[in-house]
């Protein structure tokens, strides 16, 4: 019976186990909060069924891009409907597909939409609460009392909106051309979202909402992007690369395109035979008949302004019967004209 512990040792062990309370008060320490040590700590739900395969910068990007789509789909679609209509960009956000698919309302305009430079589809949903204003703008109305119905739309109201669909996607393409050459189309349309599947249900994808106003009607477009359309360019839209991309790309054919929008531009042209001062006085009594001298020579060629530059030296003459002008030579920033 020797080695039996009587009570006291018993209370000496169980003593020496304990952990010291300064030291559980010490190791107590929000590792990962960015609060305050007497903060609890931040803790944030994480779903392994969705896993985030869009980086933080990526999605910047995207969201960078696709507010610059935005500014001209407005300003495109304003032209068009002869009204104001404010397009901005309210969310961008990663989720599921079956998630996407539940919240949007039935009936409504769902677009699949594909591109030749990129595997799989993409969805446009355009909301029933800002399409009928456009349609009843496009006919005549003023949407002051409009009812929207809720019935899937009818061929002509189907053929009007897809007018404003074909301008939403040549706003897209430009605002993809700093990252990849995309010519979007339409490749079916569905008023029931529930009937489309492009993608398995629990597959990521990328979510940008869109808010269209007009001046009294309002409602959203839903652009789903399913990871495995833009995942052979989704390192390109890492931030710093795609900002440098956009910013010094000068391509052929982006200069071809500015050319020939600038190949359309009116110009003022006109001739300046001679300068010369006079008093007012002799304004006031000039007439008919009288000569006004210069210390030009007649022999001398015109000067040439195009705007408020001088451009050329051109010779006065007639062609066809109409005065004419034959350029002579450009004219330089150091020549002395």
């Amino acid at each position: 019976m020797a080695n039996v512990l009587d009570q006291s040792e018993i209370d000496a062990l169980l003593a020496a186990a304990e952990p010291d309370e300064s030291e559980t008060q010490q190791a107590e320490v929000p590792v990962f909060s960015r609060k305050r040590r007497d903060a609890p700590p931040e803790i944030r739900p994480y779903d392994f069924k969705r896993p985030e395969r869009v980086s933080k910068d990526q999605m910047r990007a995207l969201q960078t891009l696709h507010e610059g789509f935005a500014r001209n789909f407005g300003a495109s679609l304003s032209g068009f409907l002869r009204t104001i209509v404010e397009v901005r960009v309210a969310d961008c956000e990663q989720m599921t597909y079956s998630e996407f698919i539940s919240g949007l309302p039935n009936p409504t305009s769902f677009n699949l939409i594909q591109t030749g430079a990129l595997e799989g589809q993409m969805c446009l949903e355009v909301s029933p609460l800002i399409i009928y204003p456009i349609i009843d703008r496009l006919l005549g109305g003023t949407s002051q009392d409009l009812f929207v119905p809720q019935r899937p739309m009818t061929l002509i109201e189907t053929r009007l909106i897809g007018n404003v669909i074909r301008r939403a996607l040549a706003a897209l393409s430009e605002a993809w051309s700093g990252v990849k050459e995309l010519q979007f189309e339409v490749s079916a349309t569905e008023s029931n979202p529930q009937l489309v599947q492009i993608v398995p249900p629990n597959e990521v994808v990328v979510v940008i909402v869109f808010e269209l106003k007009t001046s009294n009607r309002a409602g959203t477009m839903n652009l789903c992007i399913p990871y495995n359309v833009i995942e052979p360019v989704v390192e390109q839209l890492s931030s710093q690369s795609w900002f440098s991309v956009s910013k010094n790309q000068r391509s052929e054919e982006i200069e071809r395109r500015l050319a020939r929008g600038l190949g359309h531009a009116s110009l003022d042209l006109r001739a300046v035979l001679a300068e010369t001062t006079i008093t007012l006085r002799d304004l006031a009594h000039m007439a008919p008949g009288d000569v006004i001298v210069t210390e030009t020579e007649a022999t001398r060629p015109a000067v040439l302004w195009v705007g408020h530059e001088r451009k050329f030296t051109a010779e006065v003459g007639q062609f066809r019967g109409t005065r004419a002008l034959r350029v002579v030579r450009p004219i330089s920033r150091d020549d002395r004209v």
